[in-house]
């Protein structure tokens, strides 16, 4: 599949997605993998502002990315968090020993593999809601044209969770996001129990998770509280195949 015919799909598998009472993890999950999948990028990562303003890790495409998101928030120190306080996208930026731009993050992203880093805001009309952050294992530029892609893909997402949230009141809003921050505890508990059953890794557990949420039309937070809750065994969970949206 081309890149043009990648980006159609992308974009319907996100409308597909924006239905009542959406999982934002879900979505947000889709645009991390689609980056992947349409940029010259190895991992991609998406924060959130909780509605105190502090940064929340919502979706990564990867384990990898997942434990450096996590790190970023531990150390209020990396690209994302630059990226977010200061709405300005972080681009082709390459990491080393030497870089002394990050010095707690850095050699933690070096330590899992990564060469180089791009940060992008969410962000519409001034107001900045999140950051979408992608990372090389590899040195090297982006082309411009996979900027565009990328800063595209994470609009669209901008546009959905804020469109969403103006039908919303302040109290109805705050609620939201406390439940799409709280469902990453569950997502970790259910792919920890996922782990332990089926001995697979994180990463394999994840996709478990969103290919039986898939293939039985259910909310992703929603099956990982049944796992969690003993209600459904992981080994009863659909097997993941990798597949592109045609």
């Amino acid at each position: 599949m081309n890149r043009e015919s990648l980006l159609i799909a992308t974009l319907v598998e996100l409308a597909d997605n924006l239905v009542d009472d959406y999982d934002v993890i879900d979505v947000l999950t889709v645009l991390t993998h689609r980056c992947v999948d349409a940029v010259d990028v190895d991992a991609a990562g998406v924060m959130l502002a909780s509605p105190t303003g502090e940064l929340q890790f919502v979706a990564s495409s990867s384990e990898s990315m997942t434990i450096l998101e996590l790190f970023q928030i531990q150390t209020n120190e990396g690209p994302c968090v630059d990226c977010f306080h200061d709405g300005l996208a972080i681009t082709n930026h390459a990491l080393s020993e030497s870089d002394g731009r990050w010095p707690l993050f850095t050699p933690r992203a070096l330590a899992l593999g990564f060469r180089a880093v791009h940060s992008l805001p969410m962000r519409l009309r001034g107001r900045t809601i999140g950051a979408l952050n992608l990372f090389r294992t590899h040195q090297g530029t982006l082309s411009e044209d996979d900027v565009i892609v990328a800063q595209g893909l994470a609009d669209v997402a901008t546009i959905a969770i804020l469109q969403h949230r103006s039908t919303l009141d302040a109290s109805a809003l705050n609620f939201q996001l406390n439940n799409a921050l709280n469902s990453r505890v569950i997502i970790e508990q259910a792919k920890g129990m996922i782990c332990q059953s089926t001995s697979c890794d994180m990463d394999e557990a994840f996709n478990r998770l969103r290919a039986h949420a898939r293939n039985h039309n259910e909310g992703l937070t929603t099956l990982a509280t049944r796992v969690v809750a003993t209600s459904i065994a992981p080994n009863d969970l659909d097997l993941w195949v990798m597949t592109i949206p045609e």
